[in-house]
């Protein structure tokens, strides 16, 4: 390619067929005309220089070590959205206030007071319960499922208020809810035949398919170690967080094999107690939406 070719400001030729002049320069026999910017761009472009000088002096802008310039008039974005913030909760604040005064039973017979503690819980939970039982609060794995209608430690307000409290088997609260299935395997309380039978007995309460003589001995070993928890119809104790053994509904599954291993070596959930992490209200809204799923007795 050949070189750029510069030629002196006299010498500069005049394009025969734009009538316009050229810059000098030329490549490969190409020349620059020497085309003024348009005035309505130039002056559009000293606007936005006198503009963004006058910003910079109006408005915080320049960075420095620790903090940036504050401007003349002194505005602050992170300010701006803390009032916004202190707006919202004083005019939360009246319902707040209702809703650390009333009982859980008042806050569900008021229906404004109710729709805001509903929508106070759903935003509670997108923050502190999500990350286990799910967005849907549909649980999964080994966190139980809040929209059916079975309740480890009850499904009413009151229970699921002190649940919400004090948490499953946390240590870090003595009124937490506690209770622990033996290991009937690991620690050698049943044989293997009897921990096989007896969960065939299980799957005969929920009306799964089973082997029938195995239930019929499972039976005894069921009646002698498992009824003082799960009720000799397998319904469940609230009250002791013993589940229902006798529907649809499993938490840590209802296969032969999981049964067997839950029988045998049983997974035991732990879940905080929010009452040193959340205020009072919030706790309140919390239990009115998780209620509020469905599930709720």
């Amino acid at each position: 390619m050949a070189a750029e070719q510069d030629t002196k400001p006299a010498d500069r030729e005049v394009d025969e067929f734009t009538g316009t002049a050229t810059t000098g320069h030329e490549w490969d026999g190409i020349r620059e005309l020497d085309t003024p910017m348009p005035r309505w761009w130039l002056w559009t472009y000293y606007a936005t220089v006198i503009f963004s000088i006058g910003y910079v002096i109006a408005y915080p802008a320049i960075p420095l070590v620790s903090k940036a310039t504050a401007g003349l008039f002194g505005y602050s974005s992170r300010a701006e959205v803390a009032k916004e913030i202190d707006n919202a909760k004083q005019a939360q604040s009246q319902m707040l206030d209702q809703i650390s005064k009333k009982s859980l039973d008042e806050i569900r017979k008021d229906q404004a007071l109710y729709q805001f503690a509903v929508a106070g819980g759903a935003s509670a939970f997108r923050v502190n319960c999500i990350q286990c039982h799910g967005s849907g609060a549909q649980g999964g794995g080994i966190y139980p499922n809040l929209n059916d209608d079975d309740w480890l430690w009850g499904g009413k307000l009151d229970d699921i208020h002190s649940t919400l409290k004090h948490g499953i088997r946390f240590a870090y609260d003595d009124d937490t809810r506690s209770s622990e299935m033996p290991a009937f395997g690991r620690d050698e309380i049943l044989e293997k035949g009897q921990i096989n039978d007896s969960a065939e007995f299980v799957l005969k309460l929920a009306g799964q398919e089973h082997d029938a003589a195995a239930a019929e001995r499972g039976a005894t070993v069921y009646a002698d170690n498992c009824a003082a928890c799960h009720g000799e119809q397998g319904l469940g104790d609230p009250e002791q967080g013993a589940p229902n053994l006798a529907d649809a509904i499993w938490f840590y599954g209802g296969s032969k094999a999981e049964l067997v291993a839950q029988i045998s070596n049983p997974k035991l959930g732990v879940m905080p107690g929010w009452q040193n992490r959340l205020d009072a209200a919030t706790i309140k809204q919390l239990t009115i939406y998780v209620h509020s799923l469905g599930g709720g007795e």
